[in-house]
């Protein structure tokens, strides 16, 4: 095989012994393929090992992509799955209640539609307080500027709340803006 550079295979079927009975060792890995793989695995942390093989190939370190991927398990290089987005977990502490009027809005959209399956959507905004509806806004859209302009119109009737609660998220930017 090493004198004529042929495969193992076509060796046996010359001399006329079984391939399947001959073992051939294992080629040692080399310690600058590794040590390559862990420089490059470094600095370039969202690579895989697909990846990492076309930079190690652009150096001339050519290899099977099996021994490719065996190489960079041993070695751990192996990429962390993103875990996904987190999530509340649990009862939630319950909003405090309110003492004062215009301590605290409650805005909320409302949506239904009519016979003919046009919808439409209603904006409404309380006074956690008094329980009383401040402002009742219907519409077949009902855009952000338009949802801001109501609001601007409110805070001149009634002044400006502490806070505004739009689906148990709490509000207390600058309201005036």
């Amino acid at each position: 095989m090493r004198d004529h550079d042929i495969s193992q295979r076509r060796a046996c079927k010359l001399v006329g012994v079984d391939p399947k009975t001959v073992r051939r060792e294992p080629p040692l890995d080399c310690a600058e393929i590794r040590k390559e793989m862990q420089d490059i695995a470094g600095t370039r942390r969202r690579f895989g090992y697909r990846r990492i093989g076309v930079l190690l190939e652009r150096k001339g370190m050519r290899m099977n992509h099996k021994k490719l991927y065996r190489i960079y398990r041993e070695e751990g290089l192996s990429v962390k799955r993103r875990r996904g987005r987190k999530r509340a977990r649990g009862t939630r502490a319950p909003m405090p209640s309110v003492a004062r009027v215009n301590a605290r809005w409650s805005l909320d959209f409302v949506s239904d539609s009519f016979g003919a399956s046009r919808k439409f959507r209603i904006l409404a905004v309380i006074d956690d307080c008094t329980r009383e509806c401040l402002c009742l806004v219907a519409d077949t859209s009902l855009s952000g500027a338009r949802v801001a302009r109501e609001l601007s119109a409110l805070l001149r009737l009634y002044g400006k709340p502490g806070c505004i609660v739009s689906d148990n998220v709490l509000y207390r930017e600058d309201l005036a803006t």
